[in-house]
């Protein structure tokens, strides 16, 4: 672990070296195919970083901020579009966060939009409540004693706690980034996830409560460009059917990465099998839409229920195999068992420190 520990660090001193470089760029390099050229070898080193790690916890998360999520931002750099180019990103103290972490700044107006969205219970800090985070943190602990039985457990609820653990994992883990880039910087923060549990649609699974950060990115790197292409060959009325599903073919794409820095096995393509048959119901329910013209829509007391449901055995039937085919499961277990130790370590440091002081 302490081997990890320092390519972690190495690996993070090298992001931020290159995103001075690049902001440097911006600077000096008029957007367009110039600075598309100047910046692709830190394009190109992002994509080379994460195989210097093999965690779950670290690199798989590393994976997900710098060679998905920063790459993405600094393609749209290249051509003066998205976050990086804005007003706020001008100062380098800015610039490498908004590049490197998936947090959005939160717009004012934009939030006062948004208000009336029934699940949000965001703070003043662009953050839900601890009280929220608290209890997603306790079922996850509920689920513990499951886990050291599996054998007396049937398959399929263990399964279900796995994709329960994923959400909770991966949402603590990001709202935990953005405090702490709030408390660095200074500024209010866009949630990444919406209570995705409480989604009546695909669309608003995906577009309006799942990891929003990806969402955000997707839209101008993949959907826009697909949309204008899909404008001029079968029109703007059904220009988004192609254009959403070409978003989720990438994010297919780019989730077979991140397994495979984790994992380093040879892609099975289940997990983009997953991302396509979600494309094709994204598809589906806008065409529906469109057809039906608001004539007719299921109460969300069905849709709801439908929707969670095709979500999670679409998960249970592609994605968590995908998932598990990368030693998630036991890489989780060790780096668990680790944190455990390393608290322990600490907390007898602490212990003894303070009966030294307190004897003397």
């Amino acid at each position: 672990m302490e081997g990890e520990i320092s390519n972690f660090v190495m690996v993070w001193t090298l992001a931020v070296i290159s995103l001075t470089y690049c902001h440097t760029i911006c600077q000096t390099v008029p957007s367009g195919t110039k600075r598309l050229l100047a910046i692709s070898p830190v394009i190109g080193l992002f994509f080379i970083l994460p195989l210097s790690l093999t965690t779950i916890s670290l690199g798989g998360l590393t994976s997900f901020f710098i060679a998905w999520l920063c790459n993405f931002k600094l393609i749209l750099l290249a051509y003066g579009k998205g976050p990086l180019s804005s007003s706020q990103s001008c100062s380098l103290a800015y610039f490498i966060p908004i590049a490197c972490l998936p947090i959005k700044i939160r717009n004012p107006i934009e939030s006062a939009k948004n208000e009336e969205h029934p699940c949000s219970e965001i703070n003043e800090r662009g953050l839900k409540s601890p009280m929220n985070y608290v209890i997603k943190c306790l079922v996850i602990v509920a689920f513990l004693p499951a886990y050291e039985r599996k054998d007396r457990v049937h398959p399929v609820m263990i399964n279900l706690m796995y994709c329960v653990h994923v959400y909770v994992g991966l949402e603590v883990s990001l709202a935990v980034v953005g405090a702490m880039v709030r408390a660095l910087i200074g500024v209010r923060l866009e949630p990444q996830f919406e209570e995705p549990y409480l989604s009546t649609s695909l669309q608003d699974f995906w577009g309006r409560r799942w990891n929003l950060m990806v969402t955000n990115i997707l839209r101008p790197t993949v959907y826009l460009p697909a949309r204008s292409i899909s404008s001029c060959v079968i029109g703007r009325t059904w220009a988004p059917l192609p254009a959403s599903f070409a978003c989720f073919l990438v994010s297919g794409l780019m989730h077979e990465l991140i397994f495979y820095y984790i994992g380093r096995k040879e892609p099975r393509w289940v997990v983009t099998s997953f991302f396509l048959v979600h494309g094709l119901g994204v598809a589906i329910e806008i065409a529906a839409k469109k057809a039906l013209a608001g004539k007719f829509h299921l109460p969300r007391v069905v849709s709801g229920p439908m929707a969670v449901s095709f979500i999670l055995a679409t998960a249970l039937w592609l994605f968590l195999p995908a998932l598990l085919w990368c030693d998630a499961e036991d890489k989780a277990r060790r780096e668990a068992m680790a944190m455990v130790d390393f608290v322990k370590e600490t907390w007898s440091v602490v212990r003894f420190s303070f009966i030294m002081i307190v004897s003397r």
